[in-house]
């Protein structure tokens, strides 16, 4: 069973824009591939206690709202807003997220092999000062 999805002080810029270092924000297009692909990963060992399902009621109320105007009157030197922006598109299309613990980059590697062939519509790896596109 996946843990519920807090949104932590420590996954926020200084500036309160979603950034949570050290983990995977991976989605699909569908609830069901969501699932599916923690279900994969608990299969290869993985606890729940490092996923979160992240519904797109909830990536619009608690993660896009994290944007509001922090890069007004300019765009900020960082992608965050914009990757945010990203997510809160998606969800508005139905996507649900999985946000995984993954510190370390074989973590990472791991985790995508073991998604290979999963849909996933989209997925960054959240690293120190460095959002990385895994797919």
């Amino acid at each position: 069973m996946m843990k519920p999805f807090v949104l932590e002080s420590n996954m926020l810029t200084m500036g309160g824009v979603f950034y949570p270092t050290g983990y995977m924000f991976l989605m699909f297009p569908n609830k069901a591939d969501a699932e599916a692909a923690a279900q994969a990963l608990m299969d290869d060992g993985y606890t729940g206690e490092s996923i979160s399902l992240v519904t797109p009621e909830v990536i619009h109320e608690k993660i896009a709202r994290t944007v509001g105007t922090s890069d007004i009157p300019l765009p900020s030197a960082g992608t965050e807003g914009d990757t945010v922006r990203r997510f809160a598109e998606l969800a508005s299309q139905g996507h649900h997220a999985l946000l995984i613990h993954a510190p370390k980059a074989e973590e990472s590697e791991h985790i995508m092999d073991v998604l290979k062939s999963a849909r996933i519509s989209y997925a960054q790896k959240y690293r120190h000062l460095v959002i990385e596109d895994l797919a």
